[in-house]
């Protein structure tokens, strides 16, 4: 097989391509809305016509929710997972798109050719760069590249309540050698990267309970506990003078960064200075002794995400609250247990109340960081894939959100997933005017067909 005639056939039958993406494009699948649940039925119907049609085995599969898409092609070499969503953001506010989002369109714009749509870059654009790879090889051959299992779901854009359950009753059928999973992104817009590096997330609501009612500040105050205050003196000591978290056993199972790994960061050459410009900002504020990359990619952090307490509208009501209240957030790396970050943090807090205070938690819960084992050829054959396709070198880097499928794939099927994409930081996903480059679409066509030519 020629990996040069597949990519000449990606080059040659674009305008096709880009015609079956607009296709998907059309359907308004919002998973989050019970009004279009015949759209994501027509989504996935539309997927599964389209994988049987290229000579997979594919199916539409019925969950609680809306369904999974699932389709297999045989062959020898290792099983390949590859995993995407059919399923969008809604669309409001309708009035701040510049068109019909559910209509497609090419613009040019300044940065260049852009498909303007809802879906365009999360997740459709993506999803369809490998399944066009993988007619391209079959348009070439005549036959798909080798034993691939495609998983759509439908529901990642409100929460995946149909996902797991559906894993663990389709274990056996699910399971394959390692994962692709394309629902990131170009670093900086412009370098190709391999994300293998997930915080997870932990959290806590809770409320400081004082008298039993609120009271008057010039007869009460001085002699009266505030739970304001005393919320904002336990806040005030969550971090120390060097922007360390001090809740005791914080850093249990914080790994350090592989030497490797940091020295692929720092190639990177990362603007801390214009990516804090950018929201109007300045000084690194996590610890000092750390880059900002490893910062935002591979450290924990805890922030106060919100407080209140008192009298907050227009003007003066002079009182000492009853309750203060704050919602707290843990990202988590390496092997931190969420359940026992929340434990911590509520003793900490507890064991700081004066007297005539008690706590309330509630809303409290976590799940895991994610790291993957780079040690499976699948990843340094995908680098190098992807080093070839876009000319500059393809690096491994972290993610400071979360992204749970990635999680699921190890804890529920055992595999090592690849979160590999092709989306910009301008790609307005979630909002109004969502895009995505043509670039990104046509090199993330030829970027999947490298890949795939190395691994199969």
């Amino acid at each position: 097989m020629s990996l040069d005639a597949v990519l000449h056939r990606i080059d040659a039958t674009l305008p096709e391509a880009m015609d079956r993406l607009f296709a998907l494009l059309r359907i308004p699948s919002i998973s989050t809305d019970p009004a279009f649940k015949p759209d994501c039925d027509r989504a996935a119907d539309w997927l599964v016509d389209e994988l049987n049609s290229l000579g997979f085995d594919a199916s539409k599969r019925v969950t609680p929710g809306h369904p999974m898409v699932v389709a297999h092609s045989q062959g020898d070499g290792p099983r390949t997972l590859f995993y995407g969503h059919y399923d969008v953001q809604p669309v409001d506010p309708l009035s701040l798109w510049d068109r019909d989002p559910f209509d497609p369109a090419i613009e040019d714009t300044a940065k260049g050719l852009v498909i303007r749509a809802r879906g365009s870059s999360d997740d459709k654009g993506q999803l369809m760069t490998f399944i066009e790879a993988c007619r391209a090889f079959k348009e070439v051959t005549g036959t798909l590249p080798g034993p691939i299992t495609i998983f759509l779901e439908g529901e990642e854009e409100s929460g995946s309540p149909s996902l797991v359950p559906f894993m663990q009753a389709n274990k056996e059928e699910l399971t394959c050698d390692v994962a692709l999973i394309c629902d990131t992104g170009l670093f900086e817009s412009t370098a190709p990267a391999i994300v293998t590096m997930l915080r997870g997330l932990a959290s806590a609501q809770f409320t400081i309970h004082g008298p039993n009612k609120d009271l008057h500040s010039g007869m009460y105050g001085g002699a009266a506990i505030n739970p304001n205050r005393v919320m904002t003196r336990i806040l005030g000591r969550l971090h120390d003078d060097q922007g360390r978290v001090t809740v005791p056993g914080f850093y249990d199972g914080v790994k350090e960064l592989p030497e490797h790994i940091r020295a692929q960061w720092q190639s990177l050459a990362f603007d801390h200075a214009k990516f804090l410009g950018d929201v109007g900002l300045s000084v690194p504020a996590g610890e000092q002794d750390r880059t900002p990359l490893e910062m935002i990619w591979s450290r924990p952090t805890a922030e106060i995400n919100g407080m209140w307490g008192g009298y907050t509208g227009a003007g003066f009501k002079t009182v000492l609250p009853a309750e203060a209240h704050a919602k707290v957030s843990f990202r988590l790396v390496s092997e931190q247990d969420p359940d026992a970050i929340v434990a911590a943090f509520q003793t900490w807090v507890t064991d700081q109340l004066p007297a005539d205070c008690r706590v309330e938690f509630h809303d409290v819960g976590g799940s895991p960081a994610g790291q993957m084992q780079i040690t499976h050829p699948a990843f340094e054959q995908t680098r190098a894939a992807l080093t070839e396709e876009w000319g500059r070198a393809a690096s491994y880097v972290g993610c400071g959100g979360s992204i749970p499928i990635a999680g699921y794939f190890k804890t529920v099927l055992g595999m090592d997933a690849l979160l590999v994409g092709f989306g910009k930081d301008d790609d307005q996903i979630h909002s109004p005017n969502e895009k995505y480059d043509v670039e990104s679409f046509h090199k993330g066509i030829r970027s999947w067909a490298r890949v795939i030519a190395r691994m199969m």
